[in-house]
């Protein structure tokens, strides 16, 4: 059974900055993307930025230069900084991987509980 356990997120005024963080836990083989997506009420999940395996980034267009993904490979675990924070930021974070349990097994996509981020003005 694999786990991805976030925390972090809360409440800031505009301008200031949170830290999100998500540990992937279980029988995990090999970690092939992991991430954060978002999304805000009445709209559609989205990318926010991902890492894989071989350490490229995906980053939304509108996070670009403010927010920064890192990872502990040895610990399963990747860090979202969010900087310059803006209203438009808020919703609710999702941590996301995509993995396989066992030596040739499935890539499998596994989701976070989620955690709300605000943003006021």
């Amino acid at each position: 059974q694999v786990q991805l356990v976030e925390s972090g997120g809360g409440l800031v005024q505009a301008g200031g900055s949170l830290r999100l963080s998500c540990a992937a836990s279980g029988s995990i083989f090999s970690i092939n993307f992991m991430g954060w997506y978002r999304q805000a009420p009445g709209k559609q999940r989205e990318l926010v930025v991902g890492i894989y395996s071989g350490g490229n980034t995906d980053y939304a267009d509108s996070v670009k230069g403010r927010f920064t993904l890192s990872r502990d490979n040895a610990k399963n675990t990747v860090y979202l900084q969010m900087n310059s924070l803006k209203p438009e930021d808020t919703a609710v974070y999702y941590c996301n991987a995509v993995l396989n349990t066992v030596v040739g097994g499935v890539l499998r996509n596994y989701w976070g509980q989620g955690t709300q981020v605000t943003v006021s003005s």
